[in-house]
């Protein structure tokens, strides 16, 4: 059965900001946001929310006059609102930045499963750096992650649909930033999010890894795939786990969710009851797959399993293995 109360603290989906859906079709009212002293800006390039401190703990607002958002491709993007040290609402923004051009870009750092390399610029204080997402969710606070998880979403869109699916003209931003119009042939377009389940299987007191062509070495994780058209989660589950593994599935659970904006997903975190063991790897679905027991999980989680490193630290697969490990997910 499908259902159940999901474990709390997934990063990124705490729900804090008002969105403020209903204020989107107001020109003159996002005008007045943008035009609020305590109106901040999140500059992002190519993906990369701009962090601040020495720990790139916390986000790197700019108020919206600051000069380096005279790069902003597109305007500003509204986010909505979060709620101020005195209690007033202060609106949120988000620019896309990435028509800057650093010269010292490593262009294999940028291009890694993991990009590990920041960037600085000059208009900007020292401490405040681009830095990949999947790094800094771990370390902000679970708003400011669903604050640059909706940045990153909203700007990649834009980026990747800027022209009319329906007859192929350019389109322009409306709505804040939260849809795109044709001014050819009139059609609405709407930010995508692809549902994409991943399931924590398990035997007794065993939980089923894999890892995925290109992934770092040793690390596996929970398997995943998109939900197709027509399809149920609970068919998805049972499908993805007989596509790459060959295992049956039994009962299915609802855990958790957690947006992925890697670029356009919301993963949705399931239990899966495997009816059998014999694990079959699709040579071209995954590379491997292998059955862990609790203590071995525990093992890899502090790194000291010889072949398995885990998911990491921000994931929903690091979040369920670990309320796993702790059995607490009932």
């Amino acid at each position: 059965t499908f259902g159940g109360a999901a474990p709390r603290g997934t990063p990124g989906a705490e729900g804090a900001l008002d969105r403020l859906s209903g204020m989107r079709s107001d020109p003159a009212a996002i005008a007045a946001f943008a035009a609020d002293p305590a109106a901040r800006v999140l500059p992002v390039w190519r993906g990369k929310p701009l962090v601040a401190g020495s720990g790139r703990d916390r986000l790197g607002w700019v108020v919206a006059d600051h000069p380096v958002l005279g790069l902003a491709r597109g305007g500003l993007t509204f986010l909505g609102t979060v709620r101020g040290a005195r209690g007033r609402s202060e609106p949120r923004f988000a620019a896309d930045l990435s028509v800057w051009a650093p010269t010292d870009v490593d262009a294999a750092a940028t291009a890694a499963f993991f990009d590990q390399s920041e960037q600085h610029h000059p208009d900007l204080p020292a401490d405040h750096r681009f830095t990949e997402l999947r790094a800094a969710m771990v370390r902000l606070s679970p708003l400011e992650a669903e604050i640059a998880a909706t940045a990153r979403g909203l700007l990649l869109w834009h980026e990747s649909h800027g022209f009319c699916a329906r007859c192929g003209v350019r389109s322009i931003p409306a709505f804040g930033g939260w849809q795109r119009h044709c001014p050819s042939c009139g059609a609405h377009h709407f930010p995508r999010t692809d549902p994409v389940v991943i399931m924590l299987v398990t035997r007794g007191n065993r939980v089923l890894l894999g890892r995925s062509h290109g992934w770092p070495d040793g690390m596996f994780s929970l398997l995943a795939g998109f939900v197709e058209p027509g399809e149920t989660l609970e068919a998805a589950v049972r499908r993805e786990v007989r596509e790459e593994v060959g295992i049956g599935i039994g009962q299915v659970g609802y855990l958790a969710s957690q947006p992925w904006p890697f670029p356009a997903s919301l993963m949705i975190g399931c239990t899966a009851e495997a009816l059998d063991d014999a694990v079959n790897p699709d040579p071209v679905e995954v590379e491997a797959a292998m059955w862990l027991t609790r203590e071995e999980v525990a093992q890899a989680m502090i790194g000291a399993h010889p072949v398995a490193r885990p998911a990491r630290a921000g994931s929903i697969a690091h979040f369920l293995l670990t309320n796993w490990l702790a059995d607490r997910l009932d």
